[in-house]
């Protein structure tokens, strides 16, 4: 595995955003992810030490610098000691015909599944986050502790958090999301995806990327979970369904902390404000 090259670097809180290039294998295409190096894990530090990791999956439309300009994460990662592992959204510059054509599907929309769609077999997100991506940090980055994880997510991201900590028990201490698409076969961007990367009658494996159904068989060790969503969101009633993962997760027995934050919606705005709240909330699970 080919180490990534760095393409910038940028001082923050102490420590640095770095942000690298590397040749997919998953994707077949070059990949760009962030991590923001707390500043006793930095390579510039004078004794580099080991430090967790988290995990965040974007939303639709973002690539892996939005949450790294916007949210502010940096101040509380640097203040608990943890890395922040930030990746892109979809694979890019493949030129499949109509990969561009809506902001909800193709770039910058991989929803963190493997298509099985033949058109779409490059679009292996969940193999990117779940194997190479982990493997490739390890590799690269020794002051990591890609055995000691955590993952968050927004909107899209949200549902890609949910559903990969979801569908690997004990991989991750802890799980938040902001905003999430919490039941994706019953709401239209979920459907459209689902659709077009599984193929419209394949609804068994639309449930095994589906938050409110993995919940209602999870039977993995203890996952603390935290979910924030904005009354004000204009997804909320449409899109995002927390209701239903609430219901299945009451039923199931999984205890999930869901808070309704009134009058916020669905931005960055919206993260900026209880980031720090969710940092806080991993740096207790990670460091336990």
């Amino acid at each position: 595995m080919a180490a990534p090259t760095q393409i910038s670097a940028n001082k923050c809180f102490g420590g640095y955003n770095r942000r690298y290039k590397h040749a997919s294998s998953s994707l077949s295409c070059d990949m760009t992810f962030t991590v923001y190096f707390p500043p006793a894990a930095d390579e510039t530090a004078a004794a580099p030490s080991k430090v967790p990791v988290l995990y965040y999956l974007s939303g639709l439309t973002c690539t892996d610098e939005n949450v790294i300009q916007k949210s502010g994460v940096q101040r509380a990662c640097a203040q608990h000691g943890i890395a922040f592992i930030a990746p892109d959204t979809s694979p890019r510059g493949l030129n499949v015909e109509g990969e561009a054509d809506s902001w909800d599907f193709g770039v910058g929309a991989g929803f963190y599944v493997n298509a099985t769609v033949d058109k779409w077999k490059n679009w292996r997100m969940y193999d990117y986050i779940t194997k190479e991506l982990p493997a490739l940090l390890a590799s690269s980055f020794p002051t990591l502790d890609t055995a000691n994880a955590s993952i968050m997510g927004h909107s899209m991201g949200g549902h890609g958090a949910l559903t990969i900590a979801l569908k690997n028990p004990g991989a991750y201490k802890s799980l938040s999301a902001f905003a999430p698409i919490c039941n994706p076969c019953n709401v239209p961007w979920g459907t459209k995806a689902f659709s077009g990367y599984f193929g419209e009658d394949n609804k068994e494996l639309w449930k095994a990327h589906d938050a409110t159904e993995l919940v209602k068989s999870y039977s993995g060790p203890a996952l603390p979970t935290l979910v924030d969503i904005g009354s004000g969101d204009s997804f909320l009633e449409v899109q995002l369904k927390p209701e239903a993962f609430q219901a299945a997760a009451d039923a199931a027995g999984f205890p999930v902390t869901m808070r309704m934050q009134e009058g916020y919606d669905h931005s960055y705005f919206f993260m900026a404000s209880f980031i720090d709240e969710h940092v806080a909330f991993h740096a207790k699970h990670l460091k336990a």
